[in-house]
């Protein structure tokens, strides 16, 4: 799936399955082809995104100095991190939140 999210307030901000599959779960929703982000629950979800890339980081922070301690090698990291996956989508939210205007996403 393809999720495009829209936004009076900001660009158009698209992203491949996997990985709206995975900030829509962070921001506590299930996938959906369709669906809207109100205004009113925008603080909740910076928080959200911003909680789980710091989680994201922690934990690869983490699993780096166990490997280095145990003396292995850790597989290379994803191509592109939480943190720039989510960015586009998180300055979107803010630029919305701060218009006004909700995120909607679908066909």
């Amino acid at each position: 799936m393809l999720y495009k999210f829209k936004s009076k307030a900001a660009g158009d901000v698209i992203m491949m399955g996997p990985g709206g599959d995975q900030v829509l779960r962070i921001l506590g929703r299930e996938p959906a082809p369709k669906g809207i982000l109100e205004v009113a629950d925008m603080g909740a979800a910076m928080r959200a995104i911003e909680a789980a890339v710091l989680d994201d980081e922690q934990a690869r922070e983490q699993a780096e100095a166990e490997a280095t301690t145990e003396g292995r090698m850790l597989p290379p990291r994803d191509a592109i991190t939480l943190r720039q996956r989510a960015w586009p989508l998180l300055e979107m939210i803010k630029r919305s939140q701060a218009a006004r205007a909700d995120i909607v996403w679908g066909a």
